[in-house]
């Protein structure tokens, strides 16, 4: 992606901008994206599935009266982007007049993507043939493993993206990300005790990837720990949950304080505002600014400069994250969490504790280590959660042996209140994470 066409795409949605003022829009966005994507997936050391695309399109918002249209083009076209911008405003004349409705303020903050260190010129100058080689070589090491009886397959993908963002409130904004990622999924056993379990790597530089090596001998290593699992009886025990299960556990907490789930009261979080929501070795950070993260970029959706958002400080539910939508019908201000859809996550994760894995493990005399879950069972008006699981048995501190058949089931609000131990296991693979943390008590349902 060139300079070049960076500005261009700017000054193009610029000049729509101005367009859809003078077809009568009150206010109007503009937003145009392109990308490069390429991914590669082998199963048993052949090709099953290789694809690489561009693409380029434009969306737009456009509000006039309080009500509001949208529309979106790949034709790029500048004759085509303003019919679709006559259309959107003629539209919006048809369109519920909503009071909450309306672009962001602008702010005066402006974040330099380059300080970001977001967008890695090495994962463009890849070869096809490197990046195929990575994905074969995962493979290849994975099954070269006795233990390992089948593969899911092995995969690489890169991302290339440019965004651009122009609005009638005087905003204009633009910025590169890339992002690749390496993974293998293998299957371990025979007939009725066939287990299976994954890896992956995924990072916004290339040169910070686990190398095929490492990703490969991980995938192994979670997949042969849970051979000849044994069944458990129906207990009360001390669940440590990985860092994949405490991502996953986050993942929840965060729909419980997206700001849409609590205008629209399906979170049972919605009056907790200021309130005490879990224990003091709590904190958990929403943050848009840390340099080579998935998450991170230097604007959201609607132009909103990211930020550093403490969501729970110490146990104390301090913030719900908002786009401007949600911030205006709760009465709060928007923090930045624009996705173009609604409200995500930029790096949603809590805060990493003193204790390393190893020791939470040697804390617990006896126990479960979460490792796998299946199924849904989340409801975020209540907090409950039941959901069928894999784990290793923990008995005077020592994993003993792995666990099948059962079901675990608590409530996201107890789980906050009753951590006794946070891992310092805390690694940046996806835009929502957590270390390792150890629960007083969950129920485990087996035999």
């Amino acid at each position: 992606m060139s300079c070049l066409g960076r500005d261009e795409d700017r000054a193009l949605a610029e000049r729509l901008v101005r367009h859809g003022r003078d077809c009568g829009a009150d206010e109007i966005e503009v937003g145009i994206g392109e990308g490069v994507e390429f991914n590669v997936d082998i199963r048993l050391g052949r090709i099953e599935n290789l694809a690489e695309a561009g693409s380029r399109y434009a969306g737009v918002r456009v509000i006039k009266d309080k009500k509001t249209a949208f529309g979106s083009s790949s034709d790029m076209s500048e004759e085509a982007l303003r019919r679709l911008i006559g259309g959107a405003v003629r539209r919006a004349a048809l369109a519920q007049a909503d009071e909450f409705s309306g672009l962001a303020d602008l702010s005066p903050t402006r974040i330099d993507d380059d300080v970001l260190d977001i967008f890695d010129p090495e994962i463009p100058a890849l070869e096809a043939r490197t990046k195929i080689e990575l994905a074969m070589e995962t493979e290849r090491i994975a099954l070269a493993d006795k233990r390992i009886t089948n593969s899911y397959g092995a995969g690489f993908g890169t991302h290339e993206v440019r965004s651009v963002l122009a609005s009638s409130n005087g905003f204009s904004g633009v910025y590169e990300k890339t992002y690749a990622s390496l993974s293998v999924g293998l299957q371990a056993g025979e007939t009725d005790d066939l287990v299976e379990d994954f890896w992956y790597s995924s990072q916004i530089h290339f040169r910070d990837l686990e190398t095929p090596e490492q990703v490969a001998r991980k995938a192994v290593d979670r997949t042969v720990r849970q051979l000849h699992p044994r069944k458990i009886k129906t207990q009360r025990v001390p669940v440590i949950f990985e860092p994949f299960m405490t991502g996953s556990l986050l993942g929840f907490l965060f729909g419980c304080v997206s700001g849409t789930a609590v205008y629209q009261r399906s979170t049972f979080l919605a009056d907790k505002l200021g309130q005490r929501i879990g224990n003091d070795k709590i904190t958990v950070i929403d943050d848009g600014l840390l340099p080579r993260r998935i998450g991170t970029g230097p604007f959201d959706a609607e132009g909103v400069p990211s930020r550093r958002t403490i969501v729970v400080e110490r146990g104390v539910l301090k913030n719900f994250l908002c786009n401007v939508y949600a911030a205006r019908k709760l009465g709060l201000q928007t923090t930045g969490n624009a996705d173009g859809g609604g409200v995500g996550p930029n790096n949603f994760y809590l805060e990493p504790g003193p204790h390393s894995p190893a020791d939470i493990i040697r804390s617990c005399d006896r126990g479960l280590l979460l490792i796998r879950t299946l199924g849904h069972g989340l409801n975020g008006v209540t907090g409950d959660i039941s959901r069928g699981a894999f784990g290793l048995w923990i008995e005077n501190g020592e994993i003993v042996h792995p666990v099948s058949e059962i079901t675990i089931s608590g409530n996201l609000g107890e789980l906050l209140q009753s951590v006794e131990m946070v891992g310092s296991d805390l690694e940046f693979r996806g835009s929502i994470c957590g270390p390792t943390i150890k629960v007083a008590e969950m129920m485990i349902a087996g035999e």
